[in-house]
């Protein structure tokens, strides 16, 4: 899906009621409801402890939605209190007729206009279970002043930025207040949401901006605005990473599959100590889908690595006196054999930083010809001298870095690539030729014919050790599988199904002790989950 500019989401609202005869208070309606759809968890309860809503609006749409959201989730059962950062006069078109619908049912608003009214109403807010921030929307510019900027200061602080315990749910409408949309820094405070239900498109700045951690997680709400009009007007490279983006892919295997069909995975990991790292990658290379998975490992740890699952192939390699790949492995081509029949390299995970490693990292990098996933002490090996990586032998090159990794390619610092992490991953992707999948709570994948995408599927669970072990398996098997015609979206679809798999895990439990391992595990239910929403869609 395209990423839209406010200005683009202005015009898809515009043509949608033109071209499509879908009223503007009839796309507002479907935009409050699905806000409330968003907080179900939260409603229906028990009657004698109904949840305890508090829903802040500004005067124009975004407002306009919140109030649509109260009536719906007041009739569901909760107890909402609508907060109105202006006088009910002010508020025209839309948002005036929600407002006017609110109130003809008995309800009323408190109006908050100065500061003295926010303290009287900031001891009701205090206390409730949601609260609901639809005071600016995606057409916000400048910088949050006065009393919505006390009001976002006092949120901010009470939620510690949406990491309390309490409240237990705070939902963006659209977006965070006070987030501009197009990407650019914020100048004043931005309130932090657990949660962001926009509406048709993402926004770059949900996606790219420095603040867009204020976001939480980002949901898309379709409400009535076709697919088709969002591909006409979006104009920039930049997509979302969701299923439909991998609708032609094969997903479906034929009844008279064999494993010759879906690749032969190498993966090329492990050292004395860090042979979990080898295990996690060839284990998420098979649950991953590839057809046969062979894993390289130092002789000093092959034993733990073959007995980790019967399902891995192995081969030794020759071992330094530290335990790690010696350059003796180059000799007499015992390396090209061990790669013959391959149909993907993966390389780095746990093979250590010796520098007799690092130079038999480097020299497969630059001399195979197979389609290459670099990473980890792969990535290290060309720390500051990454740009030997024009002169290799293969056309394709997937670079998997963390943004400490990327700095170390760049001989730069972690805060310059974090400060437009987009453009360095293009950069990057175009100086090398080479596909960059820059890892991080929004990782992004880069070709170098100028595609990217933007993946938000995860959770925090997997800052854990191995998780990017797993990431370079999956990789690998997806390329395996796939090839490299598409190469940009097969990487993308690893990158995504990496997410989804944490998702899955954590359904029923707390992000904080996810396993990589179980992320691994994971794979075939988020890859059939994939194929079921695809198969509802059409």
């Amino acid at each position: 899906m395209k990423v839209l500019t406010a200005a683009e989401m202005r015009e898809v609202d515009r043509l949608t009621t033109e071209r499509f005869g879908i009223p503007s208070l009839q796309l507002m309606e479907a935009a409050g409801t699905r806000v409330a759809d968003a907080c179900g968890e939260f409603v229906g309860g028990p009657a004698t402890r109904p949840a305890r809503f508090a829903i802040l609006c500004g005067k124009g749409n975004n407002g306009g939605d919140g109030l649509v959201a109260a009536r719906h989730l007041q009739s569901l059962g909760a107890r909402v209190k609508v907060y109105l950062f202006a006088e009910p006069a002010e508020l025209r078109g839309d948002a005036a007729t929600n407002l006017q619908r609110w109130t003809a049912t008995g309800n009323s608003v408190v109006s908050i206009t100065d500061e003295t009214a926010w303290q009287t109403a900031w001891t009701e807010i205090y206390n409730a279970n949601v609260i609901l921030d639809s005071i600016f929307g995606t057409g916000f510019r400048g910088a949050v002043t006065g009393v919505i900027a006390k009001a976002i200061s006092d949120v901010n602080r009470h939620s510690n930025n949406a990491t309390a315990v309490w409240p237990a749910l705070i939902l963006a409408v659209d977006t965070p207040s006070g987030l501009p949309s197009d990407g650019q820094p914020a100048d004043g405070p931005v309130l932090y949401a657990h949660k962001t239900v926009t509406f048709t498109a993402p926004k770059p700045g949900q996606l790219t901006s420095r603040d867009s951690a204020a976001v939480g997680i980002l949901e898309i709400a379709d409400i009535g605005s076709p697919a088709s009009l969002i591909e006409e007007i979006g104009k920039s490279s930049l997509r979302w990473v969701e299923p439909h983006e991998f609708a032609g892919l094969t997903l479906v295997r034929t009844v008279d599959s064999h494993k010759g069909l879906y690749g032969h995975a190498l993966v090329v990991a492990g050292s004395l100590g860090k042979s979990g790292a080898a295990v996690m990658a060839g284990y998420a290379a098979l649950r991953a889908g590839a057809g046969l998975v062979t894993v390289a490992t130092p002789d000093v740890v092959l034993p733990l690595v073959a007995s980790a699952h019967p399902e891995l192939m192995t081969e030794p390699l020759i071992a330094t006196p530290e335990g790690t790949a010696a350059i003796q492995n180059l000799a007499q081509q015992r390396f090209e054999r061990i790669a013959e029949g391959k149909t993907v390299l993966a390389l780095g995970p746990g093979l250590g930083l010796q520098s007799e490693t690092q130079g038999f990292i480097r020299k497969i990098v630059l001399q195979t010809e197979l389609p290459l996933v670099l990473d980890a002490d792969g990535l290290n090996a060309f720390a500051a001298s990454a740009d030997l990586l024009r002169d290799r032998k293969s056309k394709f090159l997937a670079i998997t870095p963390h943004p400490g990794e990327m700095a170390r390619l760049l001989n730069s610092s972690t805060k310059s690539v974090q400060e437009d992490r987009v453009k360095t991953a293009q950069e990057v992707a175009h100086r090398w030729n080479v596909h960059v999948i820059l890892k991080g709570s929004h990782t992004i994948i880069a070709g170098p014919d100028g595609q990217i995408f933007i993946n938000t599927s995860g959770n925090p669970g997997l800052a854990k050790g191995g998780s990017g072990d797993v990431l370079t398996g999956i990789l690998a098997a997806l390329t395996a599988q796939f090839k490299t015609d598409d190469w940009t979206r097969v990487l993308a679809l690893g990158v995504y199904l990496h997410g989804k798999a944490a998702e899955f895990v954590t359904r029923n439990t707390d992000e904080s002790g996810l396993l990589a391992t179980e992320v691994a595990a994971a794979v075939p239910y988020a890859r059939r989950q994939l194929l079921q929403e695809l198969q509802a869609r059409e």
